[in-house]
């Protein structure tokens, strides 16, 4: 191969790599939320009640870059760290959220008229539907896991009484990616 042949060899291998990179970048699915300062929930989004004194307000949730061919998104919130023999506790699940969808309203666990349409708030570990906020004991710092799964099923076969062990299990083997990001929160008392 002469040196002109290698040179444009390596300009054309040049000019791929740079196209490639920011096409990568642009379809990375990501997730995050405004309501998250500093990787920390703020009080507005703390339970009320278990000895904690905080809004109960669900927080802004935003994705992008949701994998072409996704039919349905998962969102929950999960803490690892809860005082429950390894099994975590989980804050919120919402199934059945439309594709095209690409943010959550804060407060809209309150409304659930508010919720896109076809989607639907299930059961969490306090026993209800809709989010229930962090309360960690005292002094622990507890993780929050903010999880939206990009499913290829339109519709998870649940409702509003469905646990959150058996959304897992009716999601499981239907993701086409997820995207996550863990928050702290610290009860100081």
């Amino acid at each position: 191969m002469s040196l002109r042949q290698k040179v444009q060899a390596f300009a054309v291998f040049s000019a791929s790599v740079l196209v490639a990179v920011p096409a990568l970048s642009a379809g990375q699915f990501q997730v995050s939320s405004d309501d998250v300062k500093n990787g920390r929930l703020v009080n507005e989004q703390v339970l009320n009640g278990f000895g904690c004194n905080g809004g109960n307000v669900s927080p802004h949730i935003v994705w992008s870059g949701v994998p072409k061919g996704s039919k349905s998104l998962l969102v929950t919130i999960h803490d690892p760290d809860a005082p429950t023999d390894g099994l975590g506790w989980t804050h919120w699940v919402i199934a059945n959220i439309p594709p095209t969808i690409t943010e959550l309203a804060k407060g809209i666990s309150i409304d659930s008229s508010k919720l896109p349409a076809g989607a639907v708030q299930t059961n969490t570990d306090f026993g209800k539907a809709g989010y229930g906020g962090p309360c960690p004991p005292v002094g622990s710092a507890h993780r929050y896991i903010v999880t939206v799964n990009a499913l290829k099923v339109e519709k998870l076969a649940v409702d509003a009484n469905s646990t959150p062990a058996l959304v897992a299990f009716m999601a499981n083997g239907q993701s086409l990616g997820k995207a996550s990001f863990t928050s702290l929160y610290q009860r100081a008392n």
